[in-house]
């Protein structure tokens, strides 16, 4: 498993100054102990984010722990580690089963998007035109991606799947990062890609404007969860996420 550990601390030691006896202190006043957010990889730079104002607002330091969904998934069940989980459907339901949520807030969503190449030198302007031959596409794997599954229900339903996949030849991926760097590099004249992700690519890729056509909704969830070890800075975090949390993301490009 990925696992990179960022975290967000605010300058702790800070004199707390002009306190009436009897009244709470600032929100800025340092807390003990630290927040464990587990994230998605796709969800890294929202999160990051909010985890950093959150931790300007509050002084709570929260650590980030990421990797892919279905690996972080055990240690959610397990109660292993994390006070929180940002992920995406279904595993919102995964969590409730495992009697391991506490609160959850809905913060955007997921769309897939067709990314070409900067300028788009090969014209492309529908999902459509991913059939058209000699093209090379790159796809994300239904066998490991959400957006995998989306994908081909949309081609069957089009009845354009066996040309496309013709394009596509070997290169259906785990992971939407690879994709974008097929797009980079030049190896693909076009992809299908979480939109959000392919934002993160905005220096060598154009996303082309299509209607939303999938059958499935993917909601972003961010997660409290009841094994917190932490339980009320977990519950001020999502108090902070409903407030700040939807603008964030939907800056990052979360919206179908």
């Amino acid at each position: 498993m990925l696992r990179e550990a960022i975290v967000c601390i605010l300058a702790a030691g800070m004199m707390i100054t002009g306190c009436d006896k009897g009244k709470a202190p600032p929100a800025t006043q340092p807390a003990t102990g630290e927040l464990v957010m587990l994230t998605g990889a796709s969800f890294l730079e929202p999160v990051k984010t909010l985890c950093e104002e959150f931790t300007r607002e509050t002084g709570i330091p929260v650590a980030l722990s990421t990797g892919e969904s279905e690996d972080l998934l055990p240690l959610v069940k397990t109660a292993h580690k994390g006070d929180l989980f940002v992920t995406h459907d279904p595993y919102l339901d995964y969590v409730r089963q495992a009697n391991a949520l506490a609160d959850h807030v809905t913060v955007g969503a997921l769309a897939p998007a067709v990314a070409v190449q900067k300028g788009n030198p090969k014209g492309i302007k529908s999902f459509e035109d991913l059939a058209k031959p000699g093209l090379k596409i790159a796809l994300p794997d239904p066998q490991y991606s959400t957006a995998g599954q989306m994908v081909f229900s949309l081609l069957e339903k089009k009845g354009i799947k066996d040309a496309v996949l013709r394009n596509v030849d070997t290169r259906l991926t785990r992971g939407h990062s690879k994709l974008g760097t097929l797009l980079k590099t030049q190896v693909v004249d076009a992809v299908v890609m979480w939109r959000a992700v392919a934002g993160n690519f905005a220096d060598c890729a154009d996303v082309v404007e299509t209607p939303y056509e999938y059958d499935q909704e993917i909601a972003v969830h961010v997660m409290g969860l009841s094994h917190s070890k932490q339980p009320e800075a977990m519950k001020r975090f999502m108090e902070f996420t409903r407030r700040r949390g939807p603008e964030i993301f939907r800056q990052r490009g979360y919206f179908k």
